[in-house]
């Protein structure tokens, strides 16, 4: 029988930081990781027929609450991400084949993973070709529908046009993006700093979020000044995945108009 929490308590892992291991349970090669976050430490193991997950509170010291009111400036590495190890290559599985008929996507040109664990649809977060994050959808009903696998704050973009359209998730970001707009999925209620600046790379925007969502859509807009040179909204029938002629027409007809 282990003890879990002395194990946990020889790992030592200072606060802030996580560490990946073999699972001392199933023994799956660098299965297992512990995070400690502010005093919360919560372990678990990412192989599929492994059940070890579980967590408990310890002591912070009087550095570890002045690190974290006031963290190391000089520290700005980002944290190397890697894919679970349940988070493979689509491989034509049938429930990643079947989402892509649905959606009319390219699970090749996507680059569509399969998180086999949960049942998920794997869309890759790069910046700069490096995969950075991961996104996945739910095939099974599960919650939340959408599951973030890291902690990068970037979006999930797709297409290489000049033109940002700016949606809700990877599905309307994959559908939009091509040669002339890059879909960018903001994948939450709000715009963070890195979708701020990730958006300043380009001279255009275009919101384009769900029709119900319009006082999201002003806001957006104004919190864009500054970062966008020209900001435009498309007032949309329905949500971008779902190909409404009209709104693509409009799409289209915006972004000729600010071509002229």
């Amino acid at each position: 029988m282990y003890n879990m929490n002395e194990i946990i308590k020889e790992l030592d892992v200072a606060n802030g930081m996580t560490k990946r291991m073999n699972c001392p349970v199933c023994k799956g090669y660098k299965t297992f990781t512990v995070t400690n976050n502010m005093g919360k430490v919560v372990w678990n193991c990412y192989k599929a027929t492994c059940e070890t997950k579980g967590g408990h509170r310890v002591h912070l010291s009087v550095q570890d609450i002045r690190d974290a009111i006031t963290p190391d400036v000089m520290d700005t590495g980002e944290v190397e991400f890697i894919l679970p190890e349940f988070v493979v290559p689509h491989g034509n599985r049938r429930e990643v084949m079947d989402f892509c008929e649905l959606w009319e996507l390219d699970a090749d040109e996507l680059k569509l993973h399969y998180d086999v664990k949960e049942r998920r649809v794997v869309f890759l977060v790069k910046d700069n070709g490096v995969t950075v994050d991961a996104v996945g959808r739910s095939v099974a009903n599960r919650i939340p529908k959408w599951k973030r696998y890291g902690k990068n704050s970037l979006p999930y973009t797709h297409g290489c046009g000049k033109v940002a359209v700016v949606v809700e998730d990877c599905v309307s970001a994959s559908v939009v993006g091509n040669d002339v707009y890059v879909g960018l999925a903001v994948l939450g209620t709000s715009l963070s700093e890195s979708h701020k600046e990730y958006l300043s790379r380009f001279s255009t925007a275009i919101i384009a979020l769900d029709p119900d969502a319009l006082p999201k859509t002003l806001a957006f807009a104004k919190e864009l000044r500054g970062y966008v040179n020209d900001i435009k909204i498309l007032r949309l029938k329905d949500d971008l995945k779902y190909r409404e002629p009209s709104d693509i027409l409009n799409l289209t007809n915006l972004t000729q108009q600010q071509q002229q």
